[in-house]
This record gives C-alpha cells, structure tokens and sequence, in this order.
C-alpha cells in the first residue's frame, strides 16, 4: 500500500471512530410542569423574563426542614435568600417563627417597618457607618431595636465601634459574638479570643451580649468517605461548646437558654439535628433551593425557584460571525448544536432546565440582552415558547426581575415585590 494512501485510510479511520463518539443528544420537549407554567405565563402576558416562586413546593420544603428544626430549637429565617416582604411574610407564618437573619442595610430599614414583630439577628458584621444609617432611617413603626435586633461583631475593633455609636446616640445595643467554627471567614477563635471579647463588651454600659452566631457552610462539601464530614463536623460543634464554655466561666449562674446561640444554614441544618450546642438554625436558600443548592443534606427538598423567559429568535445552527461554517461543523458533531435560540434577557447566575438539552455557545459569547442557547432538533422550541432556568443562587437573582410571579396549584395567583435596595 501506498503511505499517502495508509496515511488517507488512517485519517478517515480515525474520523469514522471519532464520530463514534460525538456527544449524546440530551434534547427534549418540556414535561407537564413546565407545559403548564408556559400556559400561565401566556395567559398573565408575562412576555419578558419573570422569577417564578412556587409556593406548593416551598410548602413542601418547610415542612421538610421542620422535620429537624423543631422545638425547643428556633428556626431563623435567612432574609437574604428569600428576599421578598411578602414572601418572608408568609414563610414566617408558616414556620411559626418571627426570626429574621439580615444581611442588607436597607433591607433591615424595611422589615423594621413592615414586619415591626420581627427578632432580627445581623448576619455579617456591617460597617458601623451601616448601622449608623439604619437608626437615621428607622422611624419606629413598632419595631425597638433596642429589644429586637442583634449587630454582629467578629472583632475587639469593631466592638469599640459600636460602643462609640451607642454613646453617641444614647443607644442601648445588643451584641451577638461571631465565632469561627471552621469556616475560616472570620470571626472569633478560641477561648482566650472570645473571654477578651466578652470582656470588651463587659466595659461598655450601652452594649449588652446576647449571644454567638458559628456558620458551618462548609462541613457540606467535605466528603462523607472515610468519616472526613463526620470528624469535621465534630469539630464544629467543638469549637461551639467552647465558646459557650468560655462564656458560662465568666457568667456564674447564668443561663444559656436566654443567648441566642444561632449555627447552620441550609446546607448543614440537617446535621445539628438532636444537638444541644446551639438553640437555633438558620436556613433561607433551601426554601426555593437553587441549583447549588442540590446537595446531598438536601435530597428530599424540591426546587420552587424558576427564571422564565421567552425565545425571540430561532433558527439551525449558529451562524458564527465572519466563519459561518465553524457553527455547521459544530452541529455536525454534537447534536445538542442543531438548533440556535436567542432568549429575551440572559447572562444570569442559572443554567437552563427546561426544554432539557439547551447549553451556551461556547464561541459565539454571553449577553444579558440576547442570550443565545444551542439545544438539539428534539428541543420543541419556537418564537415566543418559554425557556425556564433555575439560578445557581437566589438571594441576588431574585432581584433581578421585578416583581415575583407567585404560583399555586399550578397557576399563577399573584405577584409580590422584592426588597429594595435604598433606604
């Protein structure tokens, strides 16, 4: 045999065998939930990217969750996640709880006035500036701070500057420790660091303590081979106990039971189940469960989160600009290429679900104005069909798009507005 001959049948073998082994078809049409989210969304106009909330499967969700957060341990309300009034309305009284974490300035601005019953934790230390702004925008409403609400400090410093706002103002503030419980975020280590805030906060007459707050995020991700999460999670709750120790050494005959000992999140709530180190969990984001929320501590909770939104172009494969046959040759070898799908809206923190099969365009690029999502001729897609996403997180998604298009029963029953951000 010739060798430009071998070197040609050699060359054809391989690109034979190559196609072998081109990527699988994971195309489809939408199954019976999100036909019937489509039809709802048809039926309200909704023809622009919506947030969908559905609040059967948030239900769902609580009651999993109540299943290991029950008396005599609280269960907190993580605002953050689930950042809407009107939503933390309902899921506080489906709960039977009135305790709010908050992350955000003006968030904690609103809920002060519309949720004025609220026990609210701070759940990161804001700048003392923040907490100044808070009290100049705070107008009563039924909401005492002085009662009701807990600033975070993870430092000697940051105590010092919150005593100072406090004699400013004439303000009486309570003050819950954050400890570092093996997250490394920061916040207090050891004994000895959390006797010398204690002490620090002792000094001060207008500071009262009221407690520790450990988050633990992280045990979730360790690896249950071998009893690595188990030994790191025992950790934890090491690291907890000791604190409460350090703090029951200093305060003779006090009891635990009046702090507010707040630990977990949604991924490691499941974990503390049984334990008496802390007296409260919180939880936000496994409520609507996000995609990075699909973890194994949350096996049983269901997503109830979605982003809708509709295609406005749609065509055969990607027409690349300048080399229009790259986006031919791409289809030829991955199916999921066949078809080309320009979204109204994208570059969100998500990853479409449904139809099944749709992906980014590697080559084309990212836009927030028209999205474009390649999916294969099994993808039952035309103009104006909807596209459904699930984002990766909730508590900045959610306040991308206006108000929430809240769904019961399978219909779309109301709307309700996010947290604003001035105040």
């Amino acid at each position: 045999m010739k060798r430009r001959a071998f070197l040609l049948g050699a060359v054809g073998a391989a690109a034979g065998a190559a196609y072998l082994f081109r990527p699988t078809d994971h195309g489809g049409a939408h199954d019976p939930y999100f036909l019937g989210l489509s039809a709802q969304l048809r039926e309200q106009r909704l023809a622009r990217p919506v947030m969908v909330v559905d609040l059967d499967r948030v239900d769902h969700n609580i009651a999993e969750l109540r299943k290991s957060v029950r008396d005599p341990v609280a269960y907190r309300v993580v605002a953050k996640s689930l950042p809407s009034p009107r939503l933390l309305e309902y899921i506080t009284a489906k709960a039977r709880s009135d305790r709010l974490m908050v992350f955000h300035q003006p968030f904690l601005n609103e809920i002060a006035r519309r949720m004025p019953q609220s026990d609210v934790l701070i759940g990161k230390p804001f700048p003392v500036a923040a907490a100044a702004r808070f009290y100049d925008e705070h107008r009563g409403h039924g909401f005492d701070p002085a009662r009701q609400l807990q600033w975070l400090v993870d430092t000697p410093e940051r105590v010092q500057q919150y005593a100072n706002l406090a004699r400013s103002r004439n303000l009486n503030l309570q003050v819950n420790v954050e400890i570092d419980v093996g997250l490394h975020r920061g916040g207090v280590t050891g004994g000895a660091g959390v006797a010398a805030m204690l002490q620090r906060i002792d000094a001060e007459p207008n500071l009262r303590f009221a407690g520790f707050m450990g988050y633990d995020a992280h045990v979730s991700k360790v690896p249950t081979a071998m009893g690595l999460r188990e030994r790191e999670f025992s950790a934890v709750l090491a690291r907890y106990r000791e604190a409460v120790d350090t703090w029951r050494g200093m305060s003779a005959g006090a009891d635990p039971a009046k702090l507010t000992l707040n630990a977990a999140g949604s991924p490691t709530f499941r974990l503390w189940e049984g334990r008496e180190e802390a007296n409260e969990m919180a939880a936000g984001s496994g409520l609507v469960m996000p995609l990075d929320f699909d973890i194994d501590t949350l096996a049983s909770h269901l997503p109830a989160l979605f982003i809708a939104t509709p295609v406005l172009k749609a065509s055969g494969p990607t027409q690349i600009p300048v080399a229009p046959a790259i986006g031919q040759v791409h289809a030829v070898w991955d199916p999921n290429r066949e078809r080309t799908f320009f979204i109204y809206g994208g570059y969100w923190k998500a990853r479409p679900v449904s139809p099944p099969g749709l992906v980014q365009n590697p080559i084309y690029g990212r836009s927030t104005n028209q999205e474009i999502l390649n999916g294969s001729s099994r993808v039952e897609l035309g103009v104006d069909d909807y596209v459904f996403y699930r984002p990766t997180q909730s508590e900045f998604v959610m306040l991308q798009f206006g108000d929430l298009a809240i769904v019961r029963d399978g219909r779309i029953v109301d709307f309700w507005p996010v947290l604003g951000q001035s105040a």
